[in-house]
């Protein structure tokens, strides 16, 4: 199996030539952040990773989390409680949140990039770092003061960790079909009842306590999501001096068994099963708990996005090392009897070329959307946050969907590189497929995430968010001719995509709104269409950057020169299928019902 090497270089670039810390570190909120240093600590964390996660990465897989249904408790595969002390005596998990809760006051965009290092290194691990991210974000944003000083100190730190329960039997991604009860308890609690399921760490030995966010409907609540309130409800409650109490009324009753991302426990959890209600605090308001909880679940599906890229990106290491070693037909040219390294078959070199292509896209934009959430948070201008914010909503979409997509395809390629050895689990990249599976799954499934960006997201001030972003990527094109002929391939691929996504926004606006069954039909072409056109523009911009440093005589010229490939490669082999989704966006949805669906038979 091939160790993980943290992408240090390319992280570095991205930073530097996409991406602006020094702007960053000018913000009030990160006046103490020194843009130079980023790179380091990222080194510093990905020898960690390399270290301490990435060994545990197959042997978690195999091993997997163990339920004991006499205790009710679960044990997490050898050396991840240890892994993960170490990784909070590192402070790791404080990085990117407020240093008034003992957090490193770093941009999230830094927070990036090392859950990107902390995912490649090992998926399941980084689940539970994610999800208590999830419910600090949340507490942040709407907690009271007494509940951020009673769970965010410990939560930021690691020292305790959080979840968030949404899903239940009946009720999957139609969250507002829940039926678990919060009755008030006459003293300012409540007593919560229900069942919840796939609750990711839900139970676990990594920590003492675990902070659940729970969703449930108080009486009298009006139906679907308008009826919905969030809950804190902890594994043990919480005395006056911050010690652990007495067990809250909280359980695990089974863990699933699952396709890939073994290590991880994925938890049925029960509340009040032996009284009248597990002891929960209501966050805010009564029936706001949708709202609150997609201050989570935006950012969360950020960091999803983020796990097709860092699958992704550990694929295609493995490919690459696999295909320079293996020894398998002759090239064009070679003598007779010899057999050549598989890196030499054009074929093997279309599939490493795109998996490049892809991971790097998917990076740029997995960034890029992270500096966004840093500007619309933090700019001392309220006119720029809005517009970051704007654009920060229109792409978060994308971001999921598209990078889970494509990590998908990228793990499935770096199996087909490897052959039949590929099929072998003990060559590894078996496992990284089967972790990226679930990726386009939760978090809202790809399909919601493509309802939302036509349904939701275009429409954004009368349509002007989407012609803002189409105009912002249309002005890299002068760019592109000033930088010559080595870059002009790229123009003209990037153009005519740009033009047709362009094109299919139109539809939307002039065919969609009044035929929302035919909107409905195209949203998930439209969807890929626009992450194929966002990460063309992305890589375009990479390479006028790549050029315009070789021209200043700065960097690495093989490593430029390679950005610069990268770039042409997508333009010419990846960019030229969004022609080919027009048809499928502006086709409308008659043909989806063309068969009755009483007469389809088995």
């Amino acid at each position: 199996m091939t160790e993980y090497r943290p992408p240090i270089e390319d992280i570095r670039f991205v930073l530097d030539e996409l991406c602006d810390l020094d702007e960053l570190s000018q913000l009030d909120r990160f006046s103490d952040f020194e843009p130079d240093t980023a790179v380091e600590i990222a080194e510093e964390f990905g020898r960690f990773a390399v270290d301490v996660l990435a060994p545990l990465n197959r042997t978690g897989d195999v091993e997997g989390a163990a339920y004991d249904p006499e205790t009710q408790t679960v044990r997490t595969p050898k050396g991840f409680v240890e892994a993960y002390r170490k990784f909070v005596d590192g402070g790791w998990n404080a990085v990117p949140f407020p240093s008034e809760y003992g957090g490193g006051g770093l941009p999230w965009l830094v927070g990036m990039v090392l859950q990107e290092i902390l995912t490649s290194a090992n998926t399941s691990f980084s689940m539970c770092p994610l999800l208590t991210q999830g419910a600090i974000d949340l507490l942040l944003a709407h907690g009271s003061e007494e509940q951020k000083e009673t769970f965010l100190r410990p939560m930021v730190s690691g020292i305790w960790t959080g979840t968030m329960n949404l899903t239940e039997p009946q009720a999957g991604s139609d969250v507002g079909a829940l039926t678990t009860k919060a009755t008030p308890a006459g003293d300012g609690t409540y007593r919560i009842k229900g069942t919840k399921i796939f609750i990711t760490y839900g139970e676990h030995d990594l920590a003492d306590q675990i902070v659940h966010l729970v969703l449930a409907r108080v009486p009298d609540a009006p139906p679907g999501t308008k009826g919905i309130s969030c809950f804190i409800v902890p594994k043990y409650l919480v005395a006056p001096d911050g010690s652990l109490g007495e067990r809250n009324d909280v359980r695990c009753v089974s863990i699933e068994h699952k396709m890939g991302i073994h290590a991880s426990p994925t938890c049925v959890m029960s509340y009040g099963d032996t009284s009248e209600g597990a002891v929960g605090y209501l966050v805010g308001e009564e029936n706001q708990g949708m709202r609150y909880m997609f201050t989570m679940m935006n950012e969360a599906r950020l960091s999803v996005g983020l796990q097709g890229l860092a699958l992704a990106e550990r694929a295609w290491q493995a490919a690459l090392s696999y295909a320079r070693e293996r020894r398998q037909g002759r090239a064009l040219g070679a003598p007779p009897g010899e057999q050549s390294p598989i890196i030499v078959h054009p074929d093997v070199r279309r599939m490493l070329m795109t998996m490049k292509a892809y991971t790097e896209a998917m990076r740029a934009l997995i960034y890029f959307v992270a500096e966004g959430i840093d500007l619309s948070r933090h700019h001392l201008d309220p006119g720029i946050r809005e517009a970051k914010g704007d654009v920060v909503a229109l792409l978060t979409p994308v971001a999921k969907a598209w990078c889970t997509d494509v990590g998908c395809e990228v793990t499935s390629l770096a199996i087909q590189v490897h052959g039949g050895m590929g099929y072998i689990e003990e060559t590894g990249v078996a496992q990284f497929f089967r972790d990226a599976r679930i990726a386009p799954i939760y978090e809202g499934t790809n399909g919601i995430q493509a309802i939302d960006l036509v349904v939701r997201k275009l429409p954004l001030k009368g349509g002007a968010v989407v012609r803002d972003f189409l105009a912002m990527a249309a002005a890299l094109e002068p760019l592109l001719v000033r930088s010559g002929q080595d870059l002009m391939p790229i123009k003209v691929a990037f153009g005519e995509a740009l033009s047709t996504l362009a094109e299919a926004t139109v539809w939307f606006f002039q065919h969609g709104i009044n035929h929302p069954a035919d909107a409905l039909a195209a949203a998930t072409p439209y969807l890929r269409m626009f992450g194929l056109v966002t990460g063309g523009w992305l890589l375009a911009r990479s390479a006028v950057a790549a050029h315009k440093a070789l021209e200043e005589g700065r960097g690495d010229e093989r490593f430029l020169r390679n950005k610069i490939a990268t770039a042409r490669f997508y333009a010419e082999n990846i960019l030229p299928a969004v022609a080919g989704l027009l048809q499928p966006v502006t086709s409308g949805g008659a043909i989806l019902s063309e068969i009755p669906f009483e007469t389809w038979e088995l």
